[in-house]
């Protein structure tokens, strides 16, 4: 009988009872474990675990807004390949409140063409009110 001293007697005795253990412990693990008959039939409610959500239904609509140097607006409106509306006639300021309305992004762009286009209107207007003076003028040394 040989006696090994590189371990204390309690070590010796928590080797054992490990040993003692884990044998019950494989044998389980090898056993298959039986399902209660009762959990399987009873209907769960909700959605069953593992199903895909449902993909959220996109509507696809297309709006183009198109202007002119003149300032004259049209908006043209399409439901996937089908027409809604085609060149309806909107107002400058109607597109710059819509585009206020949708992002920042989309309004500093489209309010810089209207103020371009209002710009060119008041020089045109100018030009208009000059050209009708000298209508006037000349008009009134005709009448002279």
């Amino acid at each position: 009988m040989s006696l090994d001293t590189t371990t204390a007697p309690q070590e010796q005795a928590i080797d054992e009872e490990s040993v003692k253990t884990s044998a019950p412990a494989a044998e389980k693990a090898a056993e298959p474990a039986a399902p209660a008959p009762a959990e399987e039939e009873k209907p769960k409610r909700g959605r069953p675990k593992g199903a895909a959500a449902r993909k959220t239904r996109t509507v696809e609509l297309t709006l183009t807004v198109t202007g002119t140097a003149d300032g004259d607006w049209q908006a043209e409106l399409k439901h996937g390949s089908t027409w809604v509306a085609r060149g309806l006639a909107i107002s400058a300021a109607a597109v710059s409140r819509a585009a206020k309305e949708l992002h920042e992004d989309l309004s500093t762009p489209i309010d810089e063409v209207i103020n371009e286009a209002r710009e060119q209107q008041r020089a045109k207007v100018a030009q208009l009110e000059a050209e009708l003076e000298q209508a006037k003028q000349a008009l009134a040394e005709l009448d002279a």
